[in-house]
């Protein structure tokens, strides 16, 4: 997987773009295990991006939503045993 950062929010720790070899849209959110730093990628089809893309607030509540293990559901790559928690 090749993923691809279209908007980053340094400021709010969240990231809109695309996985190129799927075409599929994401917001990733940095996470850290104690060993590792990483991202987690959410899933979301296009209506969601362009709203995410489009008005900060949603963006701003949608990754409050994915840090608090809400939006698992749409998780592109699945946790390990030693999930991070969000940064």
């Amino acid at each position: 997987m090749k993923f691809t950062d279209l908007f980053v929010s340094r400021e709010y720790r969240f990231s809109l773009g695309i996985e190129e070899e799927s075409g599929r849209l994401f917001l990733s959110i940095p996470v850290s295990n104690g060993l590792v730093d990483y991202e987690e990628y959410y899933e979301v089809n296009k209506a969601t991006f362009d709203l995410l893309e489009n008005d900060v607030e949603a963006a701003i509540e949608f990754a409050r939503r994915c840090k608090n293990r809400e939006m698992d559901d749409l998780l592109m790559v699945k946790p390990g045993k030693l999930r991070g928690t969000a940064i």
